[in-house]
């Protein structure tokens, strides 16, 4: 059909949407060509999106040697030799990924183990990457020729701009990308997380698949146009779609019974048959709707993310420690929460945490109702977990990102800190967890100079002089500042802790004021956002516990 199309079975390939007008790409302006690309300006014509995918990947900017067309033709032979295409072994490292075909023809089919092993040859030091095959799958569909596409790919993997990343090369990347992504969801789709702690032991392992939707499961008219926004943009446009893929999903399947025994199977078979509810276009909309954090944002929580594993030893494929085994019922006890309660806190809190045990620092029953004391027993931990019991048998808490101990930077002063990804939660009688204000509602971070003047409350100084009248000043709102070597105005204000009393809070309006004796406390609540308070306005503490996090 054209001189891109030798690869292609054009039986399978949906021609009713394309154009046959000869168009030409000449912008170079990034932002002009990020909204076509969203736009779908290629997607129309197979000859322009070849051209516009070879103008895309030969500027990337890569390392000194990177193999080329002429290097395919020299190697492939010696490396293939006379064994058949099917024959060829798949690498280690795609790790039984699957092998989509997409629109391909017998020819192309062939030509994917064999770019694959030239590809080994030519880079040693990949030892994961299991979206490889669909990549190289998607553009034999536009290349010319195997060389041409072996190029493109071996272009795409050398890339050495460090704030561009493209495709994970290595176990501990994967890994991490999966725990940023766990992470993600539990920020900005909560039912859907709901949904999978409910249904599953251990959610990191479904949300390890989110690679497979976009480069396995996804049909080809729409990982097409995902691909064509992500050689643009980059990385950050996979976390999006596939936390779309995830929001279509709870939103159509919401209700209905499981379709397998396993959530996981269910997920890649919604993502199979996509087109039976949702359009590529409006996958697109959905996924640039999410008011996502900045590619700086995400880079430093990867970061946080690999340091966990990096701790761990976890550098090499090998079964993760499930929520289950660290919240097991044998090293834990709590006078205010079940195991189970403990393991629903715990899918709640940051993936690179969720790798530890929970470890009991101080509760009241065993080291009095003391601020002093504790303060003693929480400080050099971070995070913490705070659990409170009152006499009416509420169930409350807190996640805390950061050391009590930077309460003193205020000196004698009420002063916050923390990070955003701190979050108030309850327990009994219903559970809710709340997110943190600013996050959740970033409008509402402007209102911050109206209150500068107004005496500290509990309610009052979360969401005002405290914050930054920017908030794109911060280059992470959820991040420790101390963790990155970022200057104190990165963090943001969660928590205060002075010789008289202790706040917390923020989340959807909620906030949680403890006394010095550690006996009384009070909440407000603001009902902006329509939910229930935390607890009882007025309430006297029965148990308080603070739990660490041990490796």
């Amino acid at each position: 059909m054209d001189e891109y199309g030798r690869f292609v079975d054009w039986d399978k390939m949906d021609m009713s949407a394309q154009s046959q007008d000869t168009k030409e790409l000449t912008c170079t302006d990034f932002h002009e060509l990020k909204q076509l690309a969203r736009q779908g300006y290629w997607a129309k014509n197979h000859s322009l999106r070849a051209k516009v995918y070879h103008k895309l990947i030969s500027n990337i900017p890569c390392r000194t040697v990177t193999p080329d067309a002429n290097v395919y033709r020299d190697i492939v032979v010696k490396i293939v030799g006379k064994r058949t295409s099917s024959s060829l072994p798949l690498p280690e490292f795609v790790d039984n990924s699957l092998i989509p075909t997409y629109c391909l023809n017998a020819e192309g089919i062939g030509a994917i183990r064999k770019i694959l092993l030239c590809i080994t040859n030519q880079f040693p030091d990949i030892s994961f990457c299991p979206a490889l095959p669909s990549v190289i799958a998607l553009l034999l569909h536009y290349s010319k020729d195997e060389a041409e596409c072996f190029e493109q790919v071996c272009r795409i993997l050398a890339c050495n701009d460090p704030s561009k990343r493209l495709i994970d090369q290595t176990f501990l990347a994967f890994e991490s990308s999966c725990m940023t992504f766990g992470d993600l969801v539990n920020k900005y789709c909560q039912a859907a997380h709901k949904l999978m702690v409910a249904v599953s032991e251990d959610v990191l392992e479904v949300y390890s698949d989110w690679q497979r939707w976009l480069f396995g499961e996804l049909p080809m008219a729409y990982i097409a146009r995902v691909f064509d926004v992500f050689l643009v943009e980059g990385y950050k446009v996979l976390y999006r779609v596939a936390l779309a893929l995830l929001k279509f999903f709870h939103k159509v399947r919401a209700g209905q019974p499981m379709e397998s025994d396993s959530i996981q199977q269910d997920i890649r078979a919604f993502v199979r048959d996509i087109a039976k509810s949702v359009s590529p276009e409006r996958l697109l909309e959905k996924a640039f709707a999410i008011r996502l954090f900045s590619r700086k944002e995400i880079q430093l929580l990867q970061m946080a993310n690999e340091k966990a594993l990096q701790q761990k030893g976890i550098t090499v494929k090998q079964k993760r420690q499930n929520v289950h085994l660290a919240v097991h019922a044998e090293n834990f006890k709590s006078e205010i929460v079940s195991v189970k309660e403990m393991r629903d806190i715990w899918s709640w809190i940051p993936e690179r945490f969720a790798l530890c045990q929970p470890l009991l620092l101080f509760t009241t029953l065993e080291h009095g109702c003391s601020l002093s004391r504790f303060y003693s027993h929480s400080e050099g931990h971070e995070p913490t977990l705070l659990l409170i019991k009152t006499t009416a048998k509420e169930v409350c808490g807190a996640y805390l990102s950061t050391d009590w101990s930077e309460r003193r930077r205020g000196g004698n002063k009420l002063s916050f800190f923390g990070t955003g990804e701190c979050f108030v939660f309850r327990l009994q009688p219903e559970v809710e967890r709340y997110e943190w204000v600013i996050i959740k509602h970033p409008e509402l971070a402007s209102t911050g100079s109206e209150t500068e003047n107004h005496a500290p409350t509990a309610s009052s100084t979360l969401s005002s002089s405290s914050i930054p009248s920017d908030p794109s000043d911060r280059l992470s709102p959820f991040l420790a500042a101390r963790h990155f070597n970022l200057p104190s105005k990165t963090a943001s204000m969660f928590m205060a802790g002075s010789s008289e009393c202790i706040i917390v809070g923020g989340g959807d309006g909620q906030a949680l004021y403890l006394d010095a004796d550690l006996n009384h406390g009070r909440t407000s609540h603001c009902n902006t956002f329509n939910n229930q308070p935390l607890c009882s306005e007025n309430f006297q503490i029965s148990i308080l516990e603070v739990w660490g996090f041990r490796d």
